[in-house]
C-alpha cells in the first residue's frame, strides 16, 4: 500500500494531539482553578474540575460510539479534519473563557471547550484504529500498541510543556500549544488518499457488526472490562496533578510525564510480549501492577516514594488500552470498526464517570478532615493545603480497588485459554 507509513504516521500524530492536549489541560487544571472555579465555588471546586476534566472524556465517548459505527459514510479523511478543527475550536474556548465571560459563565465555556477536546479525540480514535487493522492485518497486536505508545509520548511532551514557568508563558499560553499539532492533523488529513476499512472492502452492512455483537455476549465482559481498565489508567493521570503535586514535594504532572515515558518505551515491545504470554496473560499481569502502583500512590509523601510508585503503576496500565482493542479486533473482526468504538467509547465513559467520583470523594473526605464545611473555609492557606494532602490519599487508595476487579476478569479468562489450547 503506497501510503501505508504516511497513513500510519497521520494517525500517530491525531493521537499525539489527543494527548499533547490532555495533558496540557492536566497541567494546567490547578491554575484553571484557582483562577476561576475557586473563587466562585471553594467547596465544590474539586468536584467541578474534575467534571470539566471528565467532559473531554464524555466527548470521547459519545463520538467515538457514533462516528464508529458511520465510518464509511463519513470517511476516514472528514473524521481526522474534524479531528484537527475540534481541537482548535476545542482549545480556543479553553483559553478564552476569562477574556469572553465572567463568574460561572468562564467555568461553562471550559467545560464545553474540554467537551469540544474530547470530541476530537473520538474522532482520531474512530478512524485511526480501524485503520491501523486495515494497514496491518498480519500484525494487529503490535502495531496498535506502536500507535498508541504516541499517546504517552503526547502526554510526555505535553507534561514538559506544562511546568514552564509563568514567566516564560501564562497557563493559558501553554495550553494553546494544543494547536499547533492539530494544524498539522488538519493539513495531512486533507491531503492524503484513505483506503477504505476491511468492512467497506467485504461489504460488511452495520447490521452485520451488530448482529456479531449480540449473537456473542461475551463481547460485554471486554465492554465492561474496558471500563475498569480505562478507570485504572486514564481517570489517575488525568488526576495527578491536582491530587499529589503539594503532598509528594513535586508537580504531578512531572509524574505524569515520567510515566508517560515508561508507557512509550513499553508499548513498543507489549505485541511482543503479547504474542508469548497471550493478551489475556498481559492484561492480568498489568492488572496486578496497577492495583500495586495505585495503593503505593495513595501512601506516598516524597518525590521518591511518588517516582517508586508512578513506575509501578505506569508498567501496570502501559498495554492495558492497546492490548484491550487488539483482543476485540482478533475476537469479534465482522464486528468491526463498531466493535472497537464500543470497547473505546466504554473507556472514554469510565473516566466521565470516575473523575468526578474522584473530585466528589476528594471534596467530602477534605471537608470531614477538617471538620466542616466552615472551618475548611476559615483554614489558612497552609492548613487547607495540609487537609487536601490527606483527602488525595484516601481518594487515590480507593481507586486501587479497581484493577483489584481486573484481576478476576482477565484470570478467568487467562485459564480459559489456557484449558482450551491444552484441550485442543
Amino acid at each position: 500500500m503506497a501510503n501505508r507509513n504516511r497513513l500510519f504516521w497521520l494517525g500517530v500524530l491525531a493521537l499525539f494531539t489527543a494527548a499533547f492536549s490532555a495533558s496540557l489541560r492536566a497541567a494546567t487544571a490547578s491554575s484553571l482553578k484557582a483562577q476561576w472555579v475557586d473563587p466562585v465555588a471553594p467547596l465544590q471546586a474539586g468536584e467541578m474540575i474534575g467534571a470539566a476534566l471528565g467532559s473531554a472524556f464524555l466527548g470521547f465517548a459519545i463520538t467515538l460510539f457514533v462516528a464508529s459505527a458511520f465510518l464509511d459514510t463519513i470517511g476516514m479523511r472528514r473524521m481526522l479534519v474534524g479531528c484537527g478543527l475540534c481541537f482548535l475550536i476545542g482549545t480556543g474556548l479553553i483559553v478564552g473563557a476569562g477574556t469572553i465571560a465572567n463568574g460561572m459563565t468562564v467555568y461553562h465555556l471550559v467545560w464545553a471547550g474540554m467537551l469540544l477536546s474530547g470530541i476530537g479525540w473520538g474522532l482520531a480514535e474512530a478512524a485511526i484504529n480501524p485503520l491501523t487493522a486495515r494497514l496491518y492485518p498480519e500484525d494487529t497486536t503490535h502495531r496498535l500498541n506502536v500507535l498508541h505508545a504516541w499517546y504517552p509520548g503526547g502526554l510526555i511532551v505535553g507534561g514538559l510543556a506544562g511546568v514552564l514557568p509563568a514567566a516564560a508563558l501564562p497557563w493559558q499560553g501553554i495550553m494553546a500549544l494544543a494547536i499547533l499539532p492539530a494544524i498539522g492533523v488538519v493539513v495531512i488529513a486533507a491531503t492524503t488518499t484513505f483506503p477504505t476499512t476491511v468492512q467497506g472492502e467485504r461489504n460488511i452492512a452495520f447490521g452485520e457488526m451488530i448482529g456479531e455483537i449480540f449473537r456473542r455476549p461475551s463481547f460485554f465482559i471486554w465492554f465492561g472490562a474496558m471500563f475498569l481498565t480505562a478507570a485504572s489508567e486514564l481517570a489517575p493521570s488525568q488526576w495527578i496533578d491536582v491530587a499529589l503535586s503539594n503532598r509528594v514535594g513535586m508537580r504531578g504532572i512531572l509524574l505524569l510525564a515520567y510515566v508517560s515515558a515508561l508507557i512509550f518505551i513499553f508499548r513498543h515491545f507489549a505485541g511482543r510480549i503479547a504474542s508469548r504470554l497471550s493478551n489475556s496473560g498481559l492484561l492480568w499481569v498489568s492488572s496486578l501492577l496497577a492495583a500495586i502502583g495505585l495503593f503505593m500512590l495513595s501512601r506516598a509523601q516524597s518525590p521518591v516514594a511518588a517516582i517508586l510508585a508512578s513506575t509501578v503503576w505506569g508498567l501496570g496500565v502501559a498495554a492495558m488500552w492497546p492490548t484491550m482493542l487488539a483482543s476485540v479486533a482478533e475476537r469479534y473482526r465482522r464486528g468491526g470498526p463498531w466493535a472497537l468504538g464500543l470497547v473505546g467509547s466504554a473507556g472514554a465513559l469510565s473516566s466521565f464517570f470516575v473523575l468526578p467520583l474522584l473530585g466528589g470523594m476528594f471534596d467530602r473526605a477534605k471537608v470531614e478532615i477538617a471538620g466542616g464545611p466552615g472551618i475548611f473555609a476559615s483554614l489558612a492557606p497552609d492548613a487547607q493545603r495540609a487537609v487536601e494532602d490527606a483527602a488525595a490519599s484516601a481518594s487515590f487508595e480507593r481507586l486501587a480497588l479497581v484493577p483489584i476487579v481486573l484481576l478476576v476478569v482477565f484470570g478467568e479468562i487467562w485459564f480459559m485459554e489456557r484449558r482450551k489450547s491444552r484441550a485442543g
